[in-house]
């Protein structure tokens, strides 16, 4: 099973504790630090992903549970918010192919995951990518026991619809924001996975503006 390399030192710990448990005779401890090391194996695996091609679609950033699907008042856009638990696989990924125009930190609070206002009020880390099918946002929002927000992406970096960009360690929340035609292929309590379910879909026929600008850019 593939870990993510951010469950290294968390492993290291337990592993040596467990180790320093049985050598010193404290059973109970080693068997708690193999079973707290499990779990940190468990909350990190990065399971392989088919990922779809299909022109126009727009995959799941993660795994878990669609919590909302909302029309903005920008410009009617399309937010989509997915809840992620302390057992769903917390690797983020790109829900579109495109280049990434920014990343914005933003610190914040700790409210549960699944409540609205934790778009709002809680630590997020904010992506924006220009692709063939316009801007498209995606928000890693950090959650009640969630205390660290992980982005291997910078401004400037090419991605691939599904590539790994990310995670949110022990519980969190993803929210994408699409241009206005996009069309959602689930509704509010479907279970998606990440990279291989498709939250939407976007028509590739006339480009507007931004999508112009994303194909002039990369023609360069």
């Amino acid at each position: 099973m593939t870990l993510a390399r951010e469950s290294h030192p968390y492993l290291l710990v337990g592993l040596a504790v467990a180790a320093a448990g049985a050598v010193l005779g404290f059973a109970y401890l080693s068997a708690g630090a193999l079973l707290l090391s499990g779990f940190v194996a468990f909350f990190f695996r990065d399971p392989a992903r088919e990922i779809p091609t299909e022109p126009g679609l727009v995959v799941s950033p993660g795994d878990g549970r669609v919590v909302e699907i909302r029309t903005l008042a920008e410009g009617g856009r399309i937010r989509i918010s997915i809840f992620l638990s302390l057992f769903d696989v917390h690797i983020n990924r790109a829900p579109v192919a495109g280049v990434v125009r920014s990343v914005q930190y933003h610190p914040g609070r700790f409210l549960p995951a699944n409540v609205d206002r934790a778009a709002l009020e809680n630590e997020r880390n904010d992506l924006t990518i220009d692709s063939e099918i316009g801007e498209v946002r995606l928000s890693q929002i950090a959650g009640l026991v969630a205390r660290r927000i992980v982005c291997w992406k910078k401004p400037g970096d090419p991605v691939r619809a599904g590539e790994r960009i990310g995670l949110i360690q022990f519980g969190s929340r993803l929210e994408v924001v699409l241009p206005p035609k996009a069309k959602p292929e689930v509704v509010v309590g479907s279970k998606v996975r990440g990279g291989s379910s498709i939250l939407a879909r976007i028509p590739v026929g006339s480009p507007h503006k931004g999508e112009l600008e994303f194909a002039q850019a990369n023609a360069r």
